[in-house]
């Protein structure tokens, strides 16, 4: 496959995507929930450090050769993990409820996230620890080890590219899940996502033609007006596109496993990765 074809394709599966998520406006607000949760635990965490240093800001101290630091990074990186796979989880039903022709809701996917908290708690857990062991060769090893920690992540992203679903509708344990959505990528699809999706371009664009707008605003009007615009489109993109990605990695697994979907040919998903 040419690379125009590859690009073709990407934008097909980017607009199928987008109008799946068009029909279903309700389903950005998985990604908003997700968003405002983080920053809830951001914030949450953050005051415990302050009121550690005795609410005193520049007293805030981080040793990271203590085995505190990292029980601190890895309780922070179970939640932040739990809150995106139980909202992307009910995000992800949610789409599988409209391919199969059903009506999808709010409350459809938070209950299907209900029903499936141990696992999405277990897989955080798991999640979180390896998060937590690339963070300390990151931290103990230097510059080398910011080079491995990166490679080990890519792998990982590879790996798992396809664990939500799994953890979401087959009876697997974290580690099997892994070994089951890196198969799936490796058997039928190939070994290397190629440059056919096209979110980050859409993304691109869409920074582009408001930037231009808000500079203006921002020279001739008020910096301040152009700030609070920026942050708020900012918002919305992000929720959007995490809307639209979602839906998509549902789209491909529905596919995968022989269940096709609305609004997505088989041929363009099947062009998503180089066979091996």
């Amino acid at each position: 496959m040419s690379f125009s074809d590859r690009l073709s394709n990407g934008w097909k599966l980017t607009n199928s995507s987008f109008s799946v998520l068009k029909k279903n406006k309700q389903l950005i607000i998985f990604p908003i929930i997700t968003g405002l949760s983080l920053l809830l635990v951001l914030g949450s965490f953050f005051t415990g450090l302050l009121a550690m240093s005795g609410w005193d800001f520049k007293g805030i101290q981080i040793d990271k050769s203590s085995s505190g630091y990292y029980v601190f990074i890895f309780c922070y990186y179970v939640i932040n993990y739990f809150v995106i796979v139980f909202f992307n989880m009910a995000l992800i039903h949610c789409a599988r409820l409209y391919f199969n022709g059903e009506e999808p809701t709010i409350s459809k996917g938070i209950n299907f996230s209900l029903s499936r908290i141990g696992v999405i708690f277990t897989w955080a857990v798991f999640a979180a620890t390896v998060g937590t062991i690339l963070k300390a060769i990151q931290d103990r090893v230097g510059f080398v080890g910011k080079i491995i920690a990166g490679l080990i992540g890519i792998a990982w992203g590879i790996s798992t590219f396809f664990v939500m679903p799994v953890i979401a509708y087959e009876e697997m344990g974290p580690v099997d899940a892994v070994k089951r959505s890196a198969n799936l990528m490796k058997q039928k699809w190939g070994e290397t996502l190629t440059a056919t999706f096209s979110f980050g371009i859409v993304q691109f664009l869409a920074m582009l033609a408001v930037g231009i707008p808000l500079w203006l605003i921002g020279a001739f009007i008020s910096i301040p007006v152009a700030v609070v615009l920026g942050l708020l489109f900012l918002l919305t993109m992000l929720a959007v596109m995490s809307a639209a990605r979602t839906i998509f990695i549902a789209a491909a697994y529905e596919t995968m496993n022989n269940r096709p979907v609305k609004e997505f040919e088989s041929s363009t998903l099947d062009g998503l990765f180089i066979q091996k």
